[in-house]
């Protein structure tokens, strides 16, 4: 006769917080690619990928670090650059013959007009399909950093406040309140490089 616990252990990245297995069967079950969405303080990371049985298969991808190579020289980890992470990341996804796909972003915790809607907002500009529901995108203002240029306005651009508040701009050369002209810049030059 068996003794003893039946305990079953969980998956070690389930029991490190790290995945939600439930979540990820219920995405995989659609059959969609899925875009992969992560952001951090300091950088913004998108990701088609295509489930297959050795491991997903990355059909697109796009990292912040990227924009540089488009003229972006702005901080990473804001809005705006999750925006353009988003749309080039779905011009790749589109040449690489995805059309659709479903928005992944395991156990962040979203609230409407974040940063990872952000990325998604880029895809769907980009031209791919993502259902969704249209009151969680941020505002094209937004994208653009118009909200952090008002607020670099209200500051004495000679104060303490405005130099600690924007200091990785600054580093860069960029003015916090030319970052909506900066950003249509870039956005620019990457539908000319990748879009219709």
């Amino acid at each position: 006769m068996a003794k003893g616990s039946h305990r079953t252990v969980p998956y070690r990245r389930d029991r490190e917080g790290k995945t939600d297995y439930h979540y990820r069967r219920r995405l995989l079950k659609s059959g969609k690619p899925r875009l992969v969405a992560r952001v951090s303080l300091r950088h913004v990371r998108a990701q088609v990928a295509s489930p297959a049985a050795e491991g997903d298969e990355m059909l697109a991808t796009a990292f912040s670090k990227e924009l540089s190579d488009f003229g972006w020289e702005a901080y990473t980890g804001n809005t705006s650059a999750a925006y353009l992470v988003g749309l080039l990341c779905g011009y790749r996804a589109k040449e690489a013959g995805v059309e659709e796909c479903v928005l992944d972003i395991d156990k962040f915790v979203a609230s409407p007009q974040s940063k990872v809607f952000a990325v998604l907002k880029g895809i769907l500009d980009a031209g791919l399909y993502v259902p969704h529901d249209e009151g969680i995108l941020p505002s094209e203002e937004r994208c653009m950093g118009e909200h952090v240029a008002e607020y670099a306005e209200m500051l004495d651009s000679e104060g303490e406040r405005y130099k600690s508040q924007f200091s990785s701009y600054l580093e860069n050369g960029v003015k916090p309140e030319e970052l909506p002209e900066h950003f249509k810049e870039v956005k620019e030059a990457i539908e000319t490089q990748h879009g219709e």
